[in-house]
C-alpha cells in the first residue's frame, strides 16, 4: 500500500496568474507560494516532494470544474517516451510496414529499450487544451501512457498521464522518420496533474483506458494496465539517465499497449479521454495542423 500520496496541478486563476494548487476530490486549493516553492519544478526537485507539497499553505478552494484553463504539469523539463514496451506495441509497429517489422522485433526482445525525444515543453499541451495531428500525415492516433514524473536526481517521483501523438504512415515508412512522427507542435499532452507518490501503486492498479469520441459517439474504446509491460519503470529510468542528466528533472512516457487498428485514424474535431487510475483523465481536442 502506498504510505502518502498528494495531487498537485497548475492553472491559470480567475485573475490571469499562473499558479500552482491541491487536488483533494472534487476540489482545488491553490498553494501558497514560498520563496523556495514558487512552481511545480520545486516541488518536484525537492529531496522530499511529498513533504514540500504537504508543509505549504492553502487557500479557500474551489470546484475543480470552475477552473477555465489547466496548463500542462511541467515548467522547463524535457519530454521523453519509450517504445516498443507493451506486446500490442510491437505487433502495431511490425504492422506499419514490412522494412520495419524486424527492427521493433528485435528492440522487444532487447536489454536496451528504444528512448526517444519527444518534446520541449511549449510543443505540451494540458487538459481541455488541442493536440494535434500532421498536416503531411494521414494515419494519426494516440498514445495512451502512463508518464513518468522524474527528478533532478532521476528518482521517479510521481505519475501522470501522457498523449504521446504519432503520425503512424510517417513512422513506417521509413524508421529513421521516427521524430518527424512524434515531435512536432501540440505533438504532446501532459495531466490534467501530478500525483506524487512515496511508493508506486502495483503495475496491475495503474488501469488505462482510451476513448475517442467523435460526433457524439464513442469510436474507440480500450483498455490495459502497467502490468502488460514487457519492461519495469526503474529500468527506463536506469537507460534514460546513462551518459545523461536533466537539471530540471524530466517526464518520460512509458510506451503504450493501446494502439488503434491500421483502418483507424483521428479527425479533427474528436476528443481523446485517457483515464488512468489513481491520477485521472486527461482530455484533449483534435486540431488539423
Amino acid at each position: 500500500m502506498n504510505e502518502r500520496q498528494f495531487t498537485v496541478a497548475k492553472f491559470i486563476d480567475d485573475t490571469g496568474s499562473v499558479r500552482i494548487g491541491r487536488i483533494d476530490g472534487n476540489q482545488l486549493f491553490p498553494l501558497t507560494p514560498t520563496d523556495s516553492v514558487k512552481r511545480l519544478i520545486d516541488i518536484i526537485a525537492a529531496d522530499d516532494p511529498l513533504g514540500t507539497a504537504s508543509s505549504l499553505a492553502t487557500e479557500s478552494p474551489v470546484a475543480i470544474e470552475s477552473v477555465d484553463q489547466w496548463l500542462p504539469p511541467i515548467d522547463d523539463q524535457e519530454v521523453w517516451a519509450a517504445g516498443v514496451t507493451y506486446k500490442r506495441s510491437q505487433t502495431a509497429r511490425m504492422e506499419e510496414s514490412a522494412a520495419a517489422a524486424s527492427c521493433y522485433d528485435r528492440v522487444y526482445e532487447a536489454d536496451r529499450p528504444e528512448l526517444f525525444f519527444k518534446a520541449t515543453p511549449r510543443r505540451v499541451s494540458g487538459h481541455g487544451q488541442a493536440v494535434r495531428i500532421r498536416k503531411d500525415a494521414t494515419w494519426n492516433v494516440p498514445e495512451p501512457e502512463v508518464t513518468l514524473v522524474i527528478s533532478p536526481a532521476m528518482k521517479i517521483v510521481g505519475l501522470t498521464v501522457g498523449n504521446d501523438m504519432s503520425s503512424r504512415d510517417i513512422e513506417g515508412e521509413n524508421p529513421l522518420y521516427l521524430p518527424q512522427a512524434k515531435c512536432y507542435d501540440q505533438s504532446a499532452s501532459l495531466g490534467p496533474w501530478i500525483t506524487l507518490y512515496d511508493r508506486l501503486p502495483p503495475p496491475a492498479q495503474i488501469q488505462v483506458d482510451l476513448k475517442i469520441h467523435r460526433d457524439g459517439q464513442i469510436v474507440f474504446d480500450q483498455q490495459t494496465a502497467a502490468d502488460q509491460m514487457a519492461r519495469g519503470f526503474e529500468d527506463l529510468v536506469g537507460w534514460l539517465g546513462r551518459d545523461n542528466s536533466f537539471d530540471d528533472g524530466a517526464f518520460l512516457m512509458t510506451g503504450t499497449g493501446i494502439v488503434p487498428t491500421s483502418d483507424f485514424t483521428l479527425h479533427p474535431g474528436d476528443r481523446i479521454d485517457i483515464s488512468i487510475s489513481g491520477i485521472g483523465t486527461l482530455s484533449n481536442t483534435v486540431v488539423q495542423g
